[in-house]
């Protein structure tokens, strides 16, 4: 009996690797923090949003332009001869609302400052969590190059700041040395 060979199976032609451009890369990035700053953004109260707008147009020129000309016109018809004074010199009521102001607005800047805060708080933490993950990639790539470069027969044990580097990074014991340096550069000076 004669044993049936099998045909081999064809050939199925791989699809090209279609490589991604840095342009593509940062574009994919870009779109994804503005995804970001879009959540963050509907996380708003109206509140916040109109705290933001006042706290915007108090530092334009065109909030100093009004002021300008409000205080002109004000001081003007309050000293002119001739005219009725409803706020006379010292100007009381101009100081009033002027303090009244200046209550609101800080307010204002104050919430839209907090507002602030928060996001970059938001992207700190995420700073952190990315370079925390690039630390422990770059800690297993030069573990893996090691173990290449043993399989190949390279030397690689004369450099002691590799195998300090393919320790793992702790982030708690890395705060706790950058405090004791500062500290110790507070006592010395």
């Amino acid at each position: 009996m004669r044993k049936k060979t099998k045909k081999p199976a064809p050939r199925r032609k791989a699809k090209p690797i279609r490589r991604k451009t840095v342009e593509e890369l940062t574009h994919q990035n870009v779109k994804t923090i503005f995804a970001l700053e879009e959540a963050a953004e509907r996380e708003r109260t109206g509140v916040d949003r109109f705290a933001s707008v006042v706290a915007r147009f108090c530092g334009c020129m065109r909030f100093v332009w009004l002021h300008l000309i409000w205080f002109s016109v004000w001081i003007a018809v309050n000293t002119l001869p001739n005219m009725p004074h409803f706020d006379p010199f010292p100007f009381t009521f101009l100081t009033l609302c002027v303090s009244l102001e200046a209550i609101f607005l800080s307010t204002f800047i104050l919430i839209s400052q907090n507002n602030e805060t928060r996001l970059i708080e938001r992207r700190h933490h995420l700073d952190l969590q990315v370079n925390l993950l690039a630390e422990q990639e770059n800690t297993k790539m030069l573990m893996m190059l090691k173990r290449i470069a043993e399989k190949i027969g390279a030397k690689v044990d004369d450099d002691s700041t590799v195998e300090a580097l393919e320790q793992v990074t702790k982030p708690d014991k890395l705060a706790e040395q950058i405090e004791e340096t500062i500290e110790k550069d507070k006592n010395n000076n």
